[in-house]
């Protein structure tokens, strides 16, 4: 019984789909998307969206001091892959700035016995831009690949 070429096309397809599938990439270099990261940068996200959400600014003021524990692991995480860049560094010194405006308009509002004092209020939306740029940039860092990914020798 005469089998023919097609266990031999076989063959050949199976070997170029694993070979499409495992890469040409120097198998020894640190797996690229940094999955930790993206985890964090996910509930940054999350909580970004969930946060200040129709709260009072009170509220709000202590969603955004929570969020810092995130911040401070995601800029962390980038500093450990050494994946900062300019911009990240722009947008985490905004963030802080933000927050120190947020912080000295929550003292005038007290003193002033006003919750809703406008200031306060353009500062907490502020603060949540400064955050959201911030994650942008962070998540532009990590999405974008590393110079020369995977063509470096280990």
């Amino acid at each position: 019984m005469r089998r023919g070429p097609w266990p031999v096309r076989a063959a050949a397809s199976v070997a170029v789909l694993v070979f499409l599938a495992t890469g040409c990439r120097n198998d020894t270099a640190p797996a690229w998307g940094y999955p930790e990261l993206g985890a964090t940068l996910g509930s940054l996200s999350r909580a970004l969206d969930e946060g200040c959400s129709g709260a009072a600014p009170e509220r709000c003021a202590e969603d955004l001091d929570r969020l810092d524990v995130l911040l401070e692991r995601a800029f962390a995480q980038v500093l450990d892959h050494r994946l900062v860049d300019a911009a990240s560094v722009d947008a985490r010194d905004e963030v802080d700035r933000t927050r120190g405006l947020r912080r000295a308009a929550a003292v005038r509002a007290r003193a002033l016995r006003d919750p809703h004092h406008p200031p306060l209020d353009e500062a907490l939306a502020a603060e949540r831009l400064a955050c959201r740029a911030l994650l942008a940039a962070l998540e532009h860092v990590r999405a974008v690949p590393p110079p020369d990914e995977g063509t470096r020798p280990v």
